[in-house]
Parts: C-alpha cells; sequence; structure tokens
C-alpha cells in the first residue's frame, strides 16, 4: 500500500526530576548536599532512508513517544539519559508543523537526519543550590518538558525524469523497458494506481532516475481521477516526458489528447508547465501510427521522438536523450548554485 501523505503527533521524553540527597558516610554523617541531576529526555529524530519507499508505517502509528529520563539518585548519581527515537522515512519527505504550517525540513538525501522534537533536560539535584550560606539545600529542579508537535508529513519523489500522459500511453510499459522496475501492465486503463521509480543504468556510473505517474485525465488538477493524488511527484523532477498513445485504440485524436494533459499541468501548476519536456510518440508498430504521428509533428512540434516500448524500437535513442537533458539541467543547475 503506497501512503505519501499522512500526519503524526510526536512527543518528546521529559527530563529527569533532580534529586535532594545528602551524604551519608561513617566518618561524614553531615556530608552535605549530594542530590544528582536527573537524564535528559529521549530526542525524536527522522533519518532518511532508502530502505523504506512509503510512509505506510507513520499512517498506522500516528503518536510517537519517546522515553523520560531517569531521575537523580543519591551520592551525586545522575539518572540515565534516555536513547532517542529514530523515525525513518523515504528521501523525498517533506515535514511540517501542523500549527503554523512552517516547513520544519525536506528530506531529500538518504542518511540526512533532522531532531524534530528534543527532549526536556533533566533538573539539578540539590548539589547544584549549596552556597556559603545555604549549606544544606532540601530543593532541586525539575526536568524540562520534551517538546511535542503534531506533523503533517508529505512524500515528493526524487526523480530526474517524470513520465506524464493519459492512462493507456504505455508509461509503465516504457519504464519497465528501460529500468528494472516492474510496474503492474495490462490493456485496461489505470493499471498504474501509484507512482512507481525506475533507474535507468546508461553505463559507466552514469543513471536517470524516472518516475512513472498514474494516468491522468480531464479534470486531474481538481481532484478527477487518480492525477490530482500524484502530481506532486512530478514537482521535484527538473524534465518530463510526454508519452503519447500514437494509435489510440478509442479512436480519439492524439493531438487532443496532447493538448488536455497539457492544459491539465498548466491549471494544476504554472512552475511544472514551464518545465523542459520531451514529446514521445508510443506505440508505433501499431496501424495508422505513421499517419498519425505525421499530422502531429505538422500540429505539434516537429521534435517528437517516436518509439515503441513494446518491440523496443527507438529505445535506446530515447535513453541516451534521457541522460544528455538531465545532464545538461544538472549542470546548468550546478552553474547558478556557484554563483
Amino acid at each position: 500500500m503506497f501512503i505519501d501523505e499522512t500526519r503524526v503527533r510526536i512527543k518528546a521524553g521529559d527530563g529527569g526530576n533532580g534529586a535532594v540527597a545528602f551524604l551519608r558516610l561513617k566518618y561524614m554523617p553531615w556530608g552535605g548536599p549530594a542530590g544528582g541531576d536527573g537524564g535528559k529526555g529521549g530526542d525524536i529524530v527522522f533519518e532518511a532512508t532508502n530502505s523504506v519507499d512509503t510512509l505506510l508505517p507513520l499512517y498506522r502509528k500516528r503518536l510517537i513517544k519517546s522515553l523520560n529520563g531517569a531521575s537523580g539518585q543519591a551520592k551525586n548519581c545522575s539518572g540515565k539519559s534516555a536513547k532517542e527515537v529514530v523515525v525513518r522515512v523515504p528521501p523525498g519527505t517533506i515535514i511540517r508543523n501542523v500549527k503554523t504550517d512552517e516547513m520544519m525540513c525536506d528530506m531529500t538525501q538518504p542518511g540526512q537526519r533532522f531532531v524534530a522534537a528534543k527532549g526536556g533536560k533533566g533538573g539539578r539535584g540539590n548539589q547544584h543550590f549549596a552556597t556559603s550560606t545555604h549549606q544544606t539545600p532540601r530543593h532541586a529542579e525539575e526536568g524540562e518538558e520534551g517538546e511535542e508537535f503534531d506533523l503533517h508529513l508529505e512524500l515528493k519523489l526524487i526523480a530526474d525524469v517524470g513520465l506524464i500522459g493519459l492512462p493507456n500511453a504505455g508509461k509503465s510499459t516504457l519504464l519497465s523497458v528501460i529500468s528494472a522496475a516492474r510496474p503492474k501492465i495490462a490493456d485496461y486503463p489505470f493499471t498504474t494506481k501509484e507512482p512507481n521509480l525506475g533507474i535507468v543504468d546508461i553505463g559507466d556510473y552514469r543513471q536517470v532516475v524516472v518516475a512513472d505517474l498514474p494516468g491522468l485525465i480531464e479534470g486531474a488538477h481538481n481532484g478527477i481521477g487518480l492525477g490530482d493524488e500524484f502530481l506532486r511527484h512530478v514537482e521535484r523532477t527538473s524534465f518530463l516526458v510526454h508519452v503519447l498513445d500514437t494509435a489510440p485504440p478509442d479512436g480519439s485524436d492524439p493531438v487532443a489528447n496532447f493538448k488536455l494533459i497539457e492544459n491539465e499541468l498548466k491549471q494544476y501548476s504554472a512552475d511544472l508547465y514551464s518545465r523542459p519536456r520531451l514529446i514521445v510518440a508510443n506505440k508505433m508498430d501499431v496501424t495508422g501510427a505513421e499517419e498519425n504521428l505525421a499530422r502531429m509533428r505538422k500540429k505539434l512540434k516537429p521534435e517528437i521522438l517516436a518509439i515503441s516500448a513494446a518491440t523496443q524500437e527507438g529505445i535506446k535513442e530515447f535513453v541516451h536523450r534521457l541522460l544528455s537533458e538531465v545532464t545538461q539541467l544538472k549542470l546548468i543547475s550546478a552553474a547558478k548554485t556557484v554563483a
């Protein structure tokens, strides 16, 4: 079950209380204050890891608490601090404070850690309050309360390329051909009900991460169909591939289908609509595809890459084109960062 959005309450541990105690030894019956400090409460730490690909565990566990620190003991013994609680989330998880709607952290890199709630400090024992004029203090500090928040977690997949298009355009088949991903494939719409990630290995340690999204339909930006739930996953991609069924079995016009999806992107996000993209005419092995391709190039753009995911026609050219586009965009991004 793929869960990409949930809400969770976190509560860090409270600090332990300081102790009130006095040293009692055989030759030191009045040895003075000896109350130990309380231990620190446990933190709540989020960690991004590739071993998790959904927020499902947090969807099922709505409250996360860490232990309190132990109270101080006699003979100046400090209480034990509680261990941190580590919450593992997929890379691409955005953590927001529900009350303020502030983004607390964007977990983009595997291994990245974020202390979302700090445990309370332990209280000081009465040993700290002795003075020259008050040598037998009988009070100590209570431990501080740990931080507590309601968090909204949202997962946005991290990919270089996003595959978009109508249901049954052949996006899943294309992903399965160019990568080791094995999404569900069938000859009916909406076989893809959750995003799929595939890593395209070009060789020489060069890779491109491609995300296949559930098919969009008219009105997706208003929540119709599945597209509205998953369009967020292409917001991180730097390059889009619009996959078109060149010879739709329902007899629809590929040109009209292209404009429909482009309009949905524009309505959802102007920023997303402005991303560079490649138009791919898929299913060129189907009867009537050549005639439709000629009309598409005339009415849309002359630069439309023709492929057939089923027969792997044009796949090699498509993969190298992806590598070229992604490499160029990364160089531009790096240059802007340096500047």
